[in-house]
């Protein structure tokens, strides 16, 4: 299996410098990984301590933020190491408050990870969720490196559980503790023989409470808002906004504002879906000169505002769960304490799950189905507060896995 993960390793390579010449983010990655030991190289020394925090993209950069936090808190003197293996991470993250260098990561071979591990010698490395690299890992073990995997989630369909999955499921004994969301993914962990795995949670639940302690006001809202019921639509994909713009486009007898947040600010979508909008709409883009208040509609078409924009929610939609792209992170709003409705697809979000069972979180898979759950919502203010409270509740509940990862930590380093 080893040599054949090796093989496969060297198709992946020869495949993507072929693929780089017809996709832009694809050649990011490959240009990208060409410079990182030399960046690595021009920026460290053999005095310096380090720290080594990797994550596939922005989510699962998100998802360790807090715990990254932690560490550079307690760990001054170390220089910490950020490394994506997507561009989508790395070209949104490659300046950032938490890390002194941040590179691509260097495809899976085992020459690039003893070069890579022998260059940076990190104090402890912080893998997040899905990401098991067996030649890194196997590089680290071999070094007597520290190296831990937090907020993990595994799922019995998963590589690491059927029988071609030797290569695989062997790296997964490398790490010194795997910290997972739930007690599903620990007892399959341990059902082939991984014992050093606790539960902690999902990091992420920290992460959304410190968003609490910051200052979420936001002016072109507030004038957008004023004092009606506000509905707002986040990391929206074509199939979502196909149901919210029937459902808008039906309503315009209520005092209802709507914000979208599209997951594509492409101008060419953006103009788009403002035309197919029949109700009064401006976009973020083109307010500075426009009276906000008069607007019933407002596109956000800019990246960095959706968390403090759920401050302004009474009501959200969460987006990607309509098609097959992935439900985009529901905790965001939920900290708010509002109802929150979503698409058919969630099953691999436990947190969803969790919040449906609760009945925080409405699940829709049609037109017809939204319209009632949005006509309870606004009719029932009663309801609608005491659906978000329990979403509320539920973030306060589960919060604690970054307390629990540092405390483990600590004895490694």
């Amino acid at each position: 299996m080893g040599f054949i993960y090796n093989i496969g390793i060297t198709f992946v390579k020869f495949g993507l410098k072929c693929i780089a010449t017809f996709n832009n983010k694809i050649n990011l990655g490959v240009k990208g990984r060409a410079k990182t030991f030399n960046i690595l190289k021009s920026k460290l020394n053999k005095n310096d301590k380090t720290l080594w925090f990797h994550c596939a993209s922005l989510g699962e950069y998100e998802q360790g933020l807090p715990v990254f936090e932690e560490f550079k808190k307690l760990y001054k003197n170390h220089k910490i190491i950020l490394s994506f293996f997507s561009p989508s991470g790395y070209e949104i993250k490659k300046d950032n408050s938490i890390a002194n260098i941040v590179v691509y990561l260097p495809l899976d071979t085992k020459t690039n990870a003893f070069n890579f591990v022998q260059i940076i010698n990190p104090d402890l490395t912080v893998f997040v969720k899905y990401e098991i690299w067996p030649n890194y890992l196997y590089a680290l073990k071999q070094g007597n490196f520290k190296t831990i995997l937090i907020s993990a989630l595994f799922r019995e369909n998963q590589i690491f559980f059927k029988f071609y999955g030797n290569k695989i499921k062997k790296a997964l004994f490398t790490f010194d503790h795997i910290f997972t969301q739930d007690e599903q993914s620990k007892n399959l962990l341990k059902s082939i023989g991984v014992n050093m795995v606790s539960v902690s949670g999902d990091t992420r639940f920290d992460r959304v409470l410190n968003q609490l302690d910051k200052n979420n006001t936001l002016p072109f809202i507030e004038s957008f808002k004023q004092d009606s019921l506000c509905f707002v639509a986040g990391s929206t994909w074509p199939e979502d906004e196909d149901i919210l713009v029937e459902y808008i486009n039906s309503q315009s007898s209520n005092n209802l504002k709507y914000v979208l947040v599209p997951h594509d600010i492409k101008t060419s979508h953006i103009e788009k879906l403002k035309q197919k909008i029949k109700l009064s709409s401006v976009l973020y883009s083109e307010g500075d000169n426009k009276n906000l208040s008069e607007f019933q509609v407002y596109i956000i078409d800019a990246v960095g505002f959706l968390s403090k924009i759920y401050n302004y929610a009474d009501i959200a939609y969460i987006g990607g769960g309509m098609g097959t792209k992935g439900l985009h992170n529901t905790l965001e709003a939920a900290v708010f304490g509002i109802p929150i409705i979503i698409g058919k697809n969630y099953l691999k979000h436990p947190e969803a799950m969790n919040m449906i069972d609760i009945g925080g979180m409405f699940s829709i898979s049609s037109i017809r189905e939204f319209k009632k759950i949005m006509k309870l919502l606004i009719q029932d203010h009663t309801e609608r507060i005491k659906i978000g409270q329990k979403n509320s509740d539920f973030i306060k509940k589960n919060k604690g896995a970054v307390i629990q990862i540092m405390e483990f930590s600590r004895r490694l380093i």
